[in-house]
C-alpha cells in the first residue's frame, strides 16, 4: 500500500518543490508559464504530446500537466486521452490543465469528456495560475490519502487480499442485491486441511506465503464482481453474487484438484497439501443475513474436513459434484510421514489396488501364505458405508 501523501501547504512547496510538466510547441509560451511558477514549482518542458507522454512514463515525480491543445505529433486531446486511459493509476489520475485561447463550447465539452481538470489561457496571471495549481494538487493528494485510508480498512497490508470485515460487507450486499433482483448468491469458505499440523511442520511464515499465493491466484481466476478475502488463519472466502450453488461446486472441485496436484516442498521434503470447501448459496439455502451465510458455509467446510478432507460440502449431493481426487502412492507416503493417516484411510482400498502387483511379487519371492490377491476386495467390503 502506498504511503499517504502530505498536505500541499506553502511550507511543503518551499521545502520540496512539486514538479510540473509544461507542454507547448511555443518556446515563448513555455518560458512565460515557467516564470509564473518559478519559486513555487520545479518545471519540466516538452514541445509536443508524444515527448510529453514519454517523459510522464519515465518521470514518476511529475505531479501535474499543463498542455497546449494544438501541437505536432500528438495534440492536447490525444495526450489527455492517452493519460486518462492509462493502466497506471499515477498517470490516470494526474491533474491535467489544458491551455485554450478559444471559448468554443465544443472544445470544452470534448475536453470534459476526456477528463480535463481545468482550463487556462496563455495570458493567465502568475497568481491565478499558482492558485489553480495549488487547489488541484491539494485535491489530488487528499483523494489519494482517502484512497489509502480506505485500502487500509478493506485490504490486508501483507497480502493485499480483502479483510474479513470487508468480505462480510460484500456478503450482505450480495444478499441484498439477490433479494431485489431474484438472483442467486453464493459463498465459498476454503480451508487448508489439518492447518495446525501444517503450520507446525512448515512454519507459520511459509504457510502464510503459500496461502497468500493461492488466494491471489484464485483472485485472478474469478470474475471482477466476485470478492476473495481472508476469513481466518489458513481459511479464505469467495463471495460470488449472481452465481448458483451448483456452479460454485464445480469451481470448488476443480480448485481442490489443482491444489492436491501441486508440488510443494519444504527443504528436500514434499508436503501433501489439500483443501476443503464449504458452500452456502441462495435460494437453495434459506439464509437471511451475512452472519447466517458465513456460519453455514463454515460449518460445511468443517464437515468436509471431518469427513477426511479434500472435499466439497454444499449441503446436497449434486450430479455435478466430482469425486475426491485420488491420492498417489507418493502422496500417501507423505501423508503417513507427516502424521496424517486419516487422508490415507479414506482411500486405502484404491491405494492397495495400486500396490497389488508389488505385493504379489513380494508374496512370490518370500513364499507368503497370506491371501494378498483378496486384500483389496476385503478392504473395500470392510470400509463400505453401512
Amino acid at each position: 500500500m502506498s504511503r499517504a501523501l502530505p498536505d500541499v501547504t506553502e511550507e511543503h512547496f518551499m521545502s520540496e518543490l512539486p514538479r510540473i510538466l509544461i507542454v507547448d510547441d511555443s518556446r515563448m509560451v513555455r518560458t512565460s508559464l515557467s516564470r509564473h511558477l518559478q519559486g513555487r514549482y520545479e518545471v519540466r518542458e516538452e514541445h509536443d504530446g508524444e515527448s510529453a507522454w514519454q517523459t510522464l512514463v519515465l518521470d514518476h515525480t511529475i505531479m501535474a500537466v499543463i498542455s497546449d491543445l494544438q501541437m505536432p505529433v500528438l495534440d492536447g486531446f490525444g495526450l489527455l486521452e492517452r493519460i486518462r486511459s492509462c493502466r497506471l493509476t499515477r498517470l490516470r489520475e494526474i491533474p491535467f490543465i489544458l491551455i485554450s485561447g478559444d471559448d468554443d463550447p465544443a472544445i470544452h465539452e470534448q475536453a470534459g469528456r476526456l477528463g480535463v481538470s481545468d482550463f487556462i489561457n496563455k495570458d493567465i496571471k502568475a497568481a491565478e495560475l499558482k492558485a489553480r495549481l495549488h487547489n488541484l494538487l491539494q485535491y489530488s493528494l487528499t483523494r489519494q490519502s482517502l484512497a489509502d485510508a480506505l485500502a487500509g480498512q478493506t485490504q490486508d497490508a501483507k497480502t493485499g487480499l480483502f479483510t474479513r470485515r470487508y468480505v462480510e460487507l460484500q456478503i450482505a450486499q450480495a444478499l441484498s442485491h439477490a433479494a431485489r433482483h431474484n438472483l442467486p448468491a453464493s459463498l465459498l469458505i476454503i480451508s487448508f486441511d489439518n492447518y495446525p499440523l501444517i503450520v507446525e511442520q512448515m512454519g507459520e511464515k511459509k504457510v502464510e506465503e503459500i496461502g497468500a499465493k493461492f488466494a491471489q491466484k484464485v483472485a485472478g481466476k474469478v470474475r471482477q464482481e466476485d470478492c476473495v478475502g481472508h476469513f481466518s488463519p489458513g481459511c479464505f472466502a469467495i463471495v460470488s453474487p449472481g452465481t448458483a450453488l451448483e456452479s460454485c461446486v464445480i469451481f470448488a472441485n476443480r480448485l481442490r484438484h489443482a491444489i492436491s496436484e501441486a508440488i510443494i516442498s519444504v527443504g528436500n521434503r514434499r508436503m501433501p497439501l489439500t483443501m476443503s470447501v464449504g458452500i452456502a448459496g441462495t435460494p437453495r439455502d434459506a439464509v437471511s443475513s451475512a452472519e447466517d451465510m458465513m456460519k453455514l458455509a463454515y460449518q460445511r467446510m468443517e464437515a468436509a474436513i471431518a469427513a477426511g478432507g479434500n472435499r466439497t460440502e454444499a449441503g446436497v449431493t449434486l450430479q455435478t459434484e466430482e469425486p475426491v481426487a485420488a491420492l498417489t502412492l507418493d502422496q500417501a507416503r507423505s501423508c503417513l510421514l507427516s502424521n496424517r493417516p486419516e487422508m490415507v484411510l479414506a482411500q486405502l482400498p484404491e491405494l492397495t489396488r495400486q500396490m497389488l502387483p508389488l505385493l504379489l511379487l513380494l508374496q512370490s519371492e518370500l513364499r507368503l501364505e497370506f491371501p494378498i490377491a483378496a486384500l483389496s476386495e476385503r478392504l473395500a467390503a470392510r470400509m463400505k458405508p453401512r
